[in-house]
């Protein structure tokens, strides 16, 4: 199928005369035109989101993103010739820094697993509300990570699952654990407060927790912390010396 770009309508305005913040730029890859469409429809509720693109399939999904620039793909796991996963490695390698929500029925652990080790922003199922469909495709844009409530309850449950959060995540609890500020983690790791921020928040969001506190927490019931492991995070060293 050939890809089928859209043209988006030109921002709105605020009262004050200053244009609005433009919208985010959506590519919808699934291979079942109906549920494009309704997709499609739905975003298209809210001014902040275009969708710029669709495709039904993997290669068409590579070129609409190499001649659109996307903000953000919504990607369906399970398609015809080149499934979801493959769609996304190649386009983690074609572009590192595609952001990807993955949106498929599937709630299989190793779906999920395989999703997030390829390179995947988020993963929801298409039986999420819309509000948090919304809330998720917001949070993958602004560099977090957004996973589905009904994938947690069903492929996580209670087993430890260390591909939920990145290594880098996974050096930032253990911080929380030790109750470091972003501030200081943005210290002990060489980036920002604001990008600390960024992966605590993304954190909180993959383990579904309320706060930092309920992230370790969740850590410990996961098995993503240990009660054995050293007491103090390498980087502390730094604030000793």
């Amino acid at each position: 199928m050939k890809p089928s770009p859209s043209t988006p309508s030109a921002f709105p305005s605020t009262l004050s005369g200053r244009p609005a913040q433009p919208p985010i730029r959506l590519l919808l890859v699934d291979d079942h035109p109906v549920m494009r469409a309704g997709l499609a429809n739905l975003l298209a509720m809210s001014s902040d989101f275009a969708v710029v693109g669709q495709a039904d399939d993997g290669t068409s999904a590579l070129e609409l993103w190499g001649t659109l620039s996307p903000d953000v793909c919504l990607l369906d796991v399970s398609m015809s010739g080149m499934d979801g996963i493959e769609t996304l490695r190649r386009l983690k390698t074609i572009d590192p820094a595609a952001r990807v929500l993955m949106l498929t029925s599937s709630e299989a652990a190793e779906d999920l697993h395989y999703a997030l080790d390829a390179g995947a922003s988020g993963y929801v199922t298409k039986t999420v509300r819309h509000d948090e469909l919304t809330a998720a495709i917001r949070e993958v844009h602004a560099g977090g990570r957004a996973i589905g409530r009904a994938v947690q309850r069903h492929a996580i449950g209670g087993r430890p699952s260390t591909g939920l959060l990145s290594p880098r995540e996974m050096e930032v609890l253990g911080f929380l654990r030790h109750g470091y500020t972003n501030a200081e983690i943005g210290r002990f790791l060489g980036i920002s407060e604001r990008t600390a921020r960024a992966h605590v928040a993304a954190i909180m969001a993959a383990l579904d927790a309320p706060d930092r506190a309920g992230a370790v927490a969740k850590g410990f019931d996961l098995g993503l912390l240990k009660v054995g492991s050293p007491s103090t995070p390498v980087g502390t060293r730094l604030r000793d010396a």
